[in-house]
């Protein structure tokens, strides 16, 4: 049940990660290039960001579902 309701969400955010990493990547890249001293960029720190987009949303979205199935019907249909 869990996966039916965050299936649309993950695939999402799995598709404006990857839409966004490169446009990143690409910005640090030329930012980095103006100073003396500068570092490699890597790749992991974006699956780490991804990942934790990605949890901070099941979370989120857990909470939510969780709410609505405690949720008096009846407080609801009174305010409609």
């Amino acid at each position: 049940m869990f996966f039916l309701i965050t299936k649309d969400f993950i695939t999402l955010m799995m598709f404006s990660c990857l839409i966004a990493a490169p446009v990143a990547l690409y910005f640090l890249w030329n930012w980095l290039q103006g100073y003396y001293y500068h570092i490699s960029i890597n790749p992991f720190v974006f699956v780490i960001s991804a990942a934790g987009a990605i949890l901070i949303a099941l979370v989120t979205i857990s909470f939510q579902a969780v709410k609505a199935a405690l949720m008096n019907p009846i407080k609801s249909l009174r305010k409609e």
